[in-house]
């Protein structure tokens, strides 16, 4: 009678023994996956997929006709890279169009002023004076009404570094400058783009208009255009025309297009690696995020190839419309949230196509040494192990709040952008060796995350997970 109480003790301890024991990657597939990373760095599958996407599909604004065309693409490509399973999910949101954008000052120094409307700008011609702000925090401190039936011009210029750090000031006085504008009592907005270059090439990207204020047209300026503007005005008071066809036509459903590489022995344990599938419309989305799309099928073909699969699935995904508010991400965390547990890391390859030079994860510290062996097999790329450092990818970032484990492979970012949003992410601005060199990290990250022996601590929990 004794013997029971002490056997149901030891039958509670156990889940939680297992629950703690320290994951682990084989000998066996740290050697497997050493195979794997050079014959990655001399594939051009990755190189392969980013030309046919951007060739054949090009632009890929969400909810045009090229967003349909491009699923289909991905639906075609999965299966002819040998993925086991193929499917959709779909991803329904607001449809934004652009049609026709021109600005110019008017009046004693007439010229043409190069721009784009803002994603989610309304249409609408403004003619006003303009007044300069040299950052979002000088604009949100103006008086109020003291803008009231003029053009607001944020006039911030976004510096460079391999981290793409701030871009947080860029991003932010695109997506909350037209807002604080209108508190003012702007008629219209414009902003030196978000970006590094000194192209006249404007980049776009989504704004928001906080509930309850009637939106303005909204655009950015490309970098010698802010200049130009900023000289003039420094020479007297500017008027500006701003004439916007653009704004939001009803709703779409596009797709969340699926690949799998099924795994040996735990096939309902995922893996899941990513990139998104639109683009604007400007370029042709080779850096953003065809590229992303890219690197990710090309190592899950690549893991395919093997004679033996991993132990889990490889899950790979072209996420729809992340540009306008990481619909995909959210859409597939909300239909996957259930399954955290089976999810066994995620990781999105949305920063160009820039060499690798860092790698983290989220793992508990049962899981670091795993961690730690995933880096030291990523070394000999160029990659150093940070273990401080990195945050979920875009669209993992909604599954990641869930409890989702994820992992950063940080890209050199120095010149992305340069290109970013604009006409000029085009095939030609990737490196194909440095993009060989991604799809060899994710390979290996993708193949030992899947062969270890234990998780990587996806549970479901309400977190906050860090910004990248």
């Amino acid at each position: 009678m004794r013997l029971a109480p002490l056997l149901i003790a030891l039958s509670l301890a156990l889940p939680a023994a297992a629950a703690e024991k320290p994951t682990a990657i084989p000998p066996s597939s740290l050697a497997v996956a050493a195979q794997l990373r050079e014959q990655a760095l001399k594939d051009d599958t990755g190189w392969k997929v980013v030309e046919s996407l951007t060739t054949e599909v090009g632009p890929r604004l969400a909810g045009s006709e090229a967003d349909a065309r491009a699923a289909a693409w991905a639906v075609a490509k999965f299966k002819a890279l040998g993925f086991d399973k193929v499917w959709t999910e779909p991803v329904t949101f607001p449809k934004w169009e652009r049609r026709s954008e021109h600005a110019a000052v008017i009046g004693a120094h007439p010229q043409p002023l190069t721009i784009t409307a803002l994603g989610g700008s309304p249409g609408g011609t403004v003619q006003a004076e303009v007044v300069r702000f040299a950052d979002l925090a000088a604009l949100e401190a103006a008086p109020a009404d003291s803008l009231k039936g003029k053009i607001a011009f944020v006039d911030y210029q976004m510096k460079a570094d391999r981290a793409g750090s701030d871009y947080r000031n860029g991003g932010a006085i695109r997506s909350r400058g037209p807002s604080a504008a209108i508190r003012k009592g702007a008629i219209g907005y414009l902003m030196r783009s978000a970006g590094t270059d000194q192209h006249r090439v404007p980049h776009t990207g989504i704004t928001r208009f906080d509930e309850g204020l009637t939106p303005v047209p909204s655009a950015a300026l490309a970098t010698p255009d802010a200049d130009q503007l900023s000289r003039l005005l420094s020479r007297g008071p500017i008027t500006v025309k701003l004439a916007l066809d653009c704004g939001w036509d009803g709703s779409y459903t596009s797709q969340n297009v699926i690949g799998e590489i099924t795994g040996r022995s735990l096939p309902q344990e995922v893996v899941v690696i990513g990139g998104h599938l639109d683009s604007w419309d400007l370029g042709t989305g080779a850096i953003d995020d065809a590229a992303g799309v890219g690197i990710t099928m090309a190592a899950g073909h690549l893991i395919g190839q093997l004679k033996q699969a991993p132990k889990r699935t490889i899950r790979v995904i072209a996420f729809a419309n992340e540009e306008q508010g990481l619909y995909g991400g959210r859409a597939y965390a909300d239909q996957h949230r259930a399954d955290v547990r089976k999810h066994q890391i995620g990781a999105e390859s949305d920063f160009g196509a820039g060499r690798i030079y860092a790698f983290n994860t989220s793992a508990p510290e049962s899981a670091r040494a795993a961690t730690q062996q995933i880096a030291e097999a990523l070394a000999p790329l160029g990659i150093e192990y940070q273990p401080t450092k990195g945050g979920p990818g875009p669209d993992i970032s909604p599954f990641a709040a869930h409890g989702l484990a994820w992992a950063w492979l940080a890209q050199d970012g120095t010149d992305y952008f340069n290109l970013h949003h604009t006409a000029d992410d085009t095939l030609d601005k990737i490196d194909p060796q440095a993009l060989a060199q991604n799809v060899a990290a994710y390979t290996v990250f993708a193949y030992l995350a899947a062969d270890a022996d234990g998780g990587f601590g996806s549970e479901a929990k309400e977190v906050t997970p860090p910004n990248e």
